[in-house]
């Protein structure tokens, strides 16, 4: 797995891994339960992970939708 964004905005990370599903890269947020335990102050951001061999293509297609 690979992190090719990382962000303590819900929504964007919702909007990140449609952007990647349309590719028909499939996409995980990490560390979303750590950071709601936290008290969603944004010391621990969500992590986005691909698979290794989606990380090229998924930097590519978050980066022409001006999100990289």
């Amino acid at each position: 797995m690979r992190v090719v964004a990382t962000s303590n905005d819900a929504v964007r990370l919702s909007f990140l891994i449609a952007l990647l599903a349309d590719a028909g890269i499939e996409a995980t947020v990490l560390d979303a339960y750590t950071a709601a335990i936290e008290g969603s102050i944004g010391a621990i951001p969500r992590r986005l992970v691909v698979r290794t061999e989606d990380e090229s293509r998924a930097r590519r297609v978050l980066r022409e939708a001006g999100e990289a």
